[in-house]
């Protein structure tokens, strides 16, 4: 039985294989499809089959591989524009493939490349206007948002590492934050009851007066205020909290403040969207997810705190298997996570590569892009859009066909044409209930997408309400 695993001779010939498909991947990310390729039956088959015994061609399975690959949805085209995704920042892909080639693990110190963390989560923190942080980088801002949560609820309750939680508590989020805060709420064993939805004004902002009230009501009732966790960037219509107001209400009350900043922390980097961020510097907390609107491949988020030794007092295991040398706390003393690869790396390349001022075009024009977007769907009488502009990049539409007047035959509508259009394949949305009703959501997150997409978008939407109506 042969139990080499090395590559040996073919090395080379593999390699060079892989470069010239890479460079046909790219190559085609550099533009939309027409539509989407067909599931065909022998991907069907070959997924399938059951676990091989014996290897096969080492290049024939590559190209299995990239068969699979090819005929699954890559958020990586200029006009998908559902979801909020990373668009497979090349620099970034490389980074991937050096940083799993070393393997190197980030639990205990790594030397250079535990400094390059550190650095780039100081970047990170310049490049938002978060000041005096440091952070760590995980797998999602689901992570990101449980750390965030562990620290606040030990600084709240410090005994609750020891003993649980033996006191009622409340965490505070808008009534349109994201759900991974309400997952972060159960696993910490608060239970979902211990969330506080809070009412949200026109522009789907947390309103600060309700967030006041409903922490003096917990506190009259014996319950403890754990967390305020303001969105940066909701999932469903782009919001961004009144940072600066639930800074200064965090800080009357001593609450920690996080920021869900998963999608839209890296606009407050730009000159176009910087003040609607005011504030931000006043958190303990910051959520980022880099695979999102800074680009590089999946995953990379990141947890940024003002207070480093939170994070070790929440984490930190004494354990004799575990160099404990100096002041410096291991970072797996600081994070969920013990096995922990080098994903800072493509960020870090990324900023070296194109550097921060590059990001930050990439981002204004994909909220140039979505300001294009409302403006021609809000002169357009056979569409809807929310009576506000985009905050950031997404920009909630309805199409509404000639007379018809039915919310809720409006609402059976676009959820239709979202099927139609995601089976067309020319364009990918994603739908959202906004208030009750089905909405289309176009998201630009993707450095690749042009006004000339937009128009491809307005041209599938017109023709394929026009096939389902006639």
């Amino acid at each position: 039985m042969d139990h080499n695993l090395r590559l040996g001779a073919a090395r080379k010939d593999i390699l060079h294989s892989t470069l010239e498909t890479v460079t046909q991947v790219w190559e085609g990310f550099d533009k939309a499809r027409e539509e989407e390729p067909e599931l065909t039956q022998k991907t069907v088959q070959l997924l399938s089959e059951h676990l091989p015994e014996q290897g096969m061609t080492k290049v024939d399975a590559l190209d299995e591989a990239v068969d699979v690959l090819d005929q699954s949805l890559a958020q990586s085209r200029p006009r998908f524009l559902a979801y909020i995704g990373s668009s497979g920042l090349e620099i970034g892909a490389i980074a991937d493939f050096l940083a799993a080639s070393y393997d190197i693990n980030l639990a205990v110190d790594a030397r250079a490349a535990s400094m390059l963390e550190v650095q780039t989560s100081k970047w990170l923190g310049e490049f938002i206007g978060f000041p005096n942080s440091r952070g760590l980088f995980t797998s999602g801002g689901t992570v990101s948002n449980i750390t965030a949560l562990a620290a606040a609820r030990h600084r709240a309750v410090p005994e609750s590492r020891e003993f649980g939680n033996t006191i009622p508590m409340a965490v505070y989020v808008s009534s349109e934050a994201h759900y991974s805060n309400k997952r972060a709420v159960e696993l910490l064993g608060l239970g979902t009851r211990a969330v506080r939805s809070i009412a949200i004004d026109e522009q789907h902002r947390l309103i600060p007066a309700a967030l006041e009230e409903q922490i003096k009501a917990d506190i009259a009732a014996g319950v403890k205020p754990m967390a305020i966790i303001a969105s940066a960037g909701t999932t469903l219509t782009g919001a961004v909290d009144p940072l600066r107001e639930i800074a200064r209400i965090a800080q009357t009350y001593n609450v920690w403040m996080h920021v869900d900043g998963a999608y839209g922390a890296p606009a407050a980097g730009t000159d176009v969207a910087r003040e609607l961020f005011d504030g931000i510097e006043l958190a303990d907390s910051v959520t980022i997810d880099a695979h999102k609107w800074l680009f590089v491949p999946k995953a990379c988020s990141i947890v940024l705190v003002k207070d480093y030794a939170a994070l070790a007092a929440t984490f930190g295991h004494n354990e004799a298997y575990m160099p404990h040398e100096g002041e410096e706390p291991n970072p797996v003393d600081v994070t969920l996570e013990y096995s922990r690869p080098l994903r800072a790396l493509k960020l870090w390349l990324g900023f070296k590569a194109h550097g921060a001022g590059a990001f930050r075009a990439a981002i204004e024009h994909n909220i140039a892009l979505a300001e294009l977007t409302y403006s021609r769907a809000s002169v357009n009488p056979s569409f809807r859009v929310l009576p506000h502009r985009p905050q950031l990049s997404i920009v909630p539409l309805q199409h509404i066909p000639h007379g018809m007047t039915d919310p809720q035959q409006i609402s059976e509508h676009n959820a239709k044409l979202c099927t139609a259009i995601e089976n067309d394949g020319r364009v990918f949305l994603s739908p959202a209930v906004i208030n009750g009703e089905v909405w289309l959501r176009p998201c630009f997150t993707n450095f690749r997408t042009e006004a000339s997409d937009v128009d491809v978008l307005f041209e599938v939407i017109e023709e394929l309400s026009h096939s389902l109506h006639h």
